[in-house]
Order: structure tokens, then C-alpha cells, then sequence
């Protein structure tokens, strides 16, 4: 009887350093993989809606360091801003619709002063090749590129603005909800980022 308890105390033992290993390693694994994202995907995209002009090698660390953390709604969310002569000019937060298969998953830039749609860029997406996977080009991204926010931003065969892409009109839906999807959260974020930098001077 000893044994078969000493048994169990030792399984237990282990099943419980080897739960704690794979929470270390799961942790730094997302580490690694929100730094890889962030680098080769955010980043890009935020360069382009700031309409920063130099290698991404030169304003990552600014973009990095651009990064502020506020709750919209009850959410947490990494909202990017690009300040110049320590104003804010500009944010740039993600948001996400259903797309065919399954979620799109935007970056949505604002211009601050103007309180106008800077532009749209695409964080991930698992659409259709050559079909829905077209939503990554220029020619559709451009689309949402300097627009007042009380534009329509729905396919056109909807009542909008937006030229569907050809045999993708769930993909095109899916990223003009998503731009929806930020604009009815642009003031709370500005609100939010403002309250930010009149209090700590970000």
C-alpha cells in the first residue's frame, strides 16, 4: 500500500513539473511569435498607414515603442500612434469580420485630426488563392485609403462604395464589415488615447 502511494505521489510529481515546463514553454513561444508578427506583419502595415517613408529596419523601434495599451468596450486593445512634435497624428488597431473560410483580420488607420479613414491593411486571413486572397492587393486595399468616415463602406451591390473582387464578394464583405467594425470604435479610442496623453504625456 506504501508503495502504491509513494507510486502516485511521484506520477503526480512529474505530471505536474511537466505541466508547469509546457506553460514556460507555450509562454515563450507566444513571445516569440507576437514579436514575429508584430515585426513582419504589424509592422509593415503600420508603416504604410503612417506614410513613414523609411526602411522598416529604421521606425520598428518606434513603432514598438508606439504601442499603447487601452480597454474599449471591456477589451483590452494594442492600439498603435503616430505622434509628431509630441502631438498625436494618427492610430492604427486591429479588427476582424467572418470572411469565406475564416476570420480576416484588419489594421485599421485613422487620421486623428482630420477624423477621417487613413487607410486599411491586412493582418491575416485564410481566403480563397487567387480569389478572396486578392483582399491583400493594392488595387482593393486603395479603397479605403483617405476617406471621410460617413462613407458607405459596403460593396457596391450593397448600397457602397467598395468594388467587390471578382468571385470574392464574401471576402470583400468581410473586410468592409471589419472597417465598420472600427470605425464605430474609432471615438471611444480616440477618447481613450487622448485621456492617454494628456495625462502621461505618451
Amino acid at each position: 500500500m506504501k508503495d502504491y502511494i509513494k507510486m502516485i505521489s511521484a506520477l503526480t510529481a512529474i505530471a505536474a513539473a511537466c505541466g508547469l515546463l509546457l506553460s514556460v514553454v507555450k509562454k515563450g513561444t507566444e513571445n516569440r511569435i507576437e514579436e514575429q508578427v508584430l515585426y513582419n506583419v504589424q509592422g509593415p502595415a503600420v508603416k504604410d498607414l503612417f506614410g513613414y517613408t523609411e526602411k522598416i529596419d529604421e521606425v520598428m523601434p518606434n513603432i514598438m515603442r508606439s504601442r499603447q495599451q487601452i480597454t474599449v468596450e471591456e477589451q483590452a486593445r494594442s492600439i498603435f500612434v503616430d505622434k509628431q512634435d509630441d502631438k498625436a497624428r494618427a492610430v492604427a488597431f486591429e479588427c476582424e469580420a467572418m470572411g469565406f473560410k475564416d476570420k480576416i483580420v484588419i489594421i485599421v488607420g485613422f487620421d486623428l485630426e482630420k477624423d477621417s479613414l487613413s487607410g486599411i491593411g491586412i493582418i491575416s486571413h485564410k481566403e480563397t488563392p487567387g480569389l478572396g486572397a486578392r483582399i491583400t492587393e493594392a488595387v482593393f486595399r486603395d479603397i479605403f485609403k483617405d476617406k471621410a468616415l460617413a462613407e458607405t463602406f459596403k460593396v457596391k451591390q450593397d448600397g457602397g462604395i467598395v468594388d467587390a473582387i471578382s468571385g470574392a464578394t464574401i471576402s470583400s464583405r468581410a473586410v468592409c464589415a471589419a472597417v465598420e467594425n472600427g470605425i464605430a470604435l474609432y471615438p471611444a479610442v480616440k477618447e481613450e488615447i487622448m485621456k492617454k496623453i494628456n495625462k502621461n504625456g505618451i
